[in-house]
């Protein structure tokens, strides 16, 4: 039943992102610990902080995904962000090097690529995000930043990597992210 269930789960999402789950429903038929525990990585990677900062959790967000993936799971990133109402023009400003034109989205970009790279500017990022929209915000960067990037990694893994596409960066756009 538990397993039933994992995969119904995934299998809703996939539809909602048109996203390719298949490495979801392979770790449910491998082992159903694994298909539960892999469930809650979203309570990290989700976790957005405070009302009004949800552009900073989505350039950590994007950011981390980016150094692990530049495709279907990038896009995913896109898609969820643009859903949670950010601007996609600021996420590809990010990607096309242009962080400071970003706003918070780009503060949150700049601060998860600090922080993977062990970059000191980390700190001073950190501390004008906490400035800016609090501790909870600093905190939903660091888990945006720690966690975006272990799905591309666990689905290379797994044998579902994917090859690097362009990203869609319309508003109106939601899904077409094949794996």
């Amino acid at each position: 039943m538990i397993r039933y269930l994992l995969n119904k789960a995934a299998r809703s999402f996939g539809e909602r992102y048109n996203y390719d789950v298949q490495y979801l429903l392979d770790i449910n038929s491998i082992s159903k610990s694994a298909g539960l525990r892999i469930s809650f990585l979203p309570l990290i990677s989700q976790f957005r902080g405070p009302k009004g900062a949800d552009g900073v959790w989505a350039g950590a967000l994007f950011a981390s995904t980016e150094e692990g993936d530049c495709g279907p799971c990038l896009q995913l990133v896109v898609d969820m962000a643009t859903e949670a109402g950010i601007d996609p023009q600021m996420l590809k400003a990010c990607r096309e090097g242009r962080p400071q034109e970003a706003g918070d989205v780009g503060l949150g970009y700049r601060f998860a690529r600090a922080a993977i790279a062990g970059n000191l500017e980390a700190d001073d990022l950190r501390e004008e995000i906490t400035r800016k929209h609090g501790k909870k915000a600093a905190l939903a960067a660091a888990y945006a930043a720690a966690s975006g990037r272990v799905y591309p990694v666990l689905k290379r893994g797994l044998g579902h990597g994917a090859a690097c596409g362009a990203l869609d960066y319309r508003a109106e756009h939601k899904g077409s992210a094949a794996a």
